[in-house]
């Protein structure tokens, strides 16, 4: 099971990121931008930046790891169920939203395509 802790850890190793808040709850931002925050209509999820395309894949994947409720529909997120998140599946979610909202800069100097 992943924390809030482990988000952090994991978020903040990516350049640029700094610790902030969205819609009153904890979030990681870059360039200003949010791109991971705990969810503040779903008790022990996170919100992440998808590809909306990728969205579905995802979904169908991991089902226990990956949801999306009405609220959620219609927007390029997420949710991730923190009591089911192992730390790669959790790193890799947050480097893949990283990568959505961060400055070309930030991810070329991460050496990411």
């Amino acid at each position: 099971m992943a924390t809030w802790r482990d988000v952090c850890e994991l978020g903040l190793a990516l350049p640029g990121t700094e610790e902030g808040t969205s819609w009153r709850q904890p979030a990681l931002k870059v360039a200003g931008k949010t791109f991971v925050n705990i969810s503040p209509h779903e008790e022990g999820a996170l919100v992440v930046r998808v590809d909306p395309e990728e969205r579905p894949l995802l979904l169908e994947s991991r089902r226990d790891l990956f949801y999306v409720t009405p609220h959620y529909e219609g927007w390029p997120l997420l949710l991730v169920r923190l009591e089911a998140a192992d730390r790669d599946a959790l790193a890799e979610r947050l480097e893949d939203s990283w990568l959505i909202v961060a400055p070309k800069r930030l991810v070329d100097a991460h050496g990411t395509d």
